[in-house]
């Protein structure tokens, strides 16, 4: 069962909980140890994906106009993680923990795969009682890239970026500069915080659609995410029996940069160990967010 949120608290914000009663530890390692960057420990999974393809099959046998790929099955199944293992969706900013308020997914969207295409940022908002995670994501990145692909529009994310391109380059720095230390005062304006990419709770990366192999991405140290997903390129691999035979099987490898200040190692194993329940089981994200799932 997902775990009570906090009370409220005056040092609160619209998007963030604060977290006043941690254990010891975890109150003192954001001034002991304070970069997120500085903190970052990796997962890698080998994810069989022959469910999951049986999944997808099953969704697009109706015919929809756009698609169900392997990308939303996952990028859902990380959303109930995050719903159902609350600390993952805990981040640090300055000397204090918070929690985020939402579940929020970033992702980019390639225009078109060519080497000049620009790329569009895509921020989705999991909404716990709206049914399926898998559904709210399609149809996010549905809607999305009909907007910045075929109608060739540009997100307000990006509209930002190039309107900030053209103000000097001092000005800029003193911009920035400004921004940072009103993200750790818990006064990054709310506008703002809603277009950047790193005022989420997860950032994921798809590399194996371009073909990349990387099993690695740094944390930002700026917002208010303390993972970061990198999923790999789909390959076949031996999957191993118990009497060491083994077969080949459709996977790809996912790898997790998280910020281990957040939890310790036996809350994140058991995380991953839901993660890769929910990847097995796929049709366990036809349900709400909120649904229970048992991984024993």
């Amino acid at each position: 069962m997902p775990e009570t949120k906090p009370k409220r608290d005056r040092r609160d914000r619209y998007d963030r909980i604060y977290l006043k009663d941690l254990d010891a530890m975890h109150h003192i390692l954001p001034m002991f140890i304070p970069k997120r960057c500085d903190n970052e420990v990796v997962a890698s999974e080998i994810i069989d994906i022959e469910a999951i393809t049986k999944y997808i099959e099953e969704k697009n046998s109706h015919n929809p106009v756009f698609k169900y790929t392997w990308f939303h099955v996952i990028s859902a199944a990380i959303a109930k993680v995050l719903v159902l293992r609350p600390k993952m969706n805990w981040f640090i900013s300055g000397p204090r923990m918070y929690a985020n308020r939402d579940v929020k997914l970033s992702f980019i969207v390639k225009r078109t795969f060519e080497d000049s295409s620009e790329e569009a940022v895509a921020k989705v908002k999991i909404e716990p009682q709206a049914g399926s995670p898998v559904e709210q994501i399609h149809d996010y990145v549905e809607k999305f890239v009909t907007k910045v692909r075929k109608e060739k529009e540009r997100e307000k994310t990006t509209d930002t970026m190039y309107f900030l391109k053209k103000v000097p380059l001092f000005l800029l720095r003193l911009f920035f500069w400004s921004i940072r230390k009103l993200e750790m005062w818990g006064r990054y304006p709310k506008s703002l915080a809603e277009q950047d990419p790193c005022y989420s709770s997860v950032f994921i990366t798809n590399l194996g659609s371009i073909h990349l192999n990387a099993d690695y991405h740094h944390l930002y140290e700026g917002g208010t995410m303390s993972m970061f997903v990198v999923i790999g390129t789909r390959k076949m691999r031996p999957i191993f029996n118990p009497d060491g035979t083994y077969e080949m099987h459709d996977t790809i490898k996912l790898s997790l940069t998280i910020d281990e200040r957040i939890a310790d190692g036996y809350y994140f194993g058991n995380s991953l160990k839901l993660l890769r329940k929910l990847l097995q089981n796929p049709e366990l994200l036809d349900s709400d967010v909120q649904t229970p799932v048992e991984t024993d």
